[in-house]
């Protein structure tokens, strides 16, 4: 059982059922999945930039991704339809709060000038989406091998029904939120 694991069955689960008053254990919200998505636009042209993509993606996650590909042509791009054009993977289980310990504690602190994550990304149904500018905040990356700074999306998906409970699951789990200006 890792870190994340434990907090979130000694000291989430329990504030959370005691703030919204859960009639079942099973109703209290919880981490289902976390998706990566990395979308490499440049591999139109050149193909090495996509292989570099996956190669750093399966360091950060601990899982290979799958590449993902243009579901329709567009001319203006030069994208034909199944050109592969980004990759992503999905992290559930152990993995899953082995990488959102490392998302919160150590990655996004080293993002520069770093005040917190937005509020904004919930969907209205309880998952969260942040985007990062740069896969090198990630410790495993190595500085030295990357030949083009890539950014990635970062879903959250729980089983809370309203944002605000999701928003109480991520606080109580450490995600660094910004503070309002209220």
């Amino acid at each position: 059982m890792s870190r994340m694991q434990e907090k979130y069955a000694t000291e989430v689960a329990p504030a959370l059922n005691s703030k919204f008053n859960y009639g079942s254990p099973m109703a209290t919200p919880k981490f289902v999945k976390i998706v990566i998505n990395m979308g490499v636009g440049e591999a139109i042209g050149d193909a090495k930039l996509l292989d570099q993509a996956v190669e750093e993606m399966a360091t950060i996650a601990g899982q290979r991704p799958s590449v993902t590909r243009a579901r329709k042509s567009i001319s203006n791009f030069k994208l034909r339809e199944g050109m592969p054009i980004g990759c992503r993977v999905t992290l559930r289980g152990q993995r899953m709060y082995e990488f959102l310990d490392r998302l919160m504690n150590l990655a996004l602190p080293r993002v520069r000038d770093f005040r917190g994550v937005s509020p904004k990304g919930f969907d209205g149904r309880g998952n969260y989406t942040l985007g990062v500018r740069d896969q090198l905040i990630f410790a495993e990356i190595d500085y030295n091998k990357v030949q083009k700074v890539k950014g990635m999306n970062i879903c959250i998906v729980t089983t809370a029904k309203t944002d605000e409970e999701a928003r109480q699951l991520l606080a109580g789990m450490g995600m660094p939120f910004k503070k309002s200006a209220a």
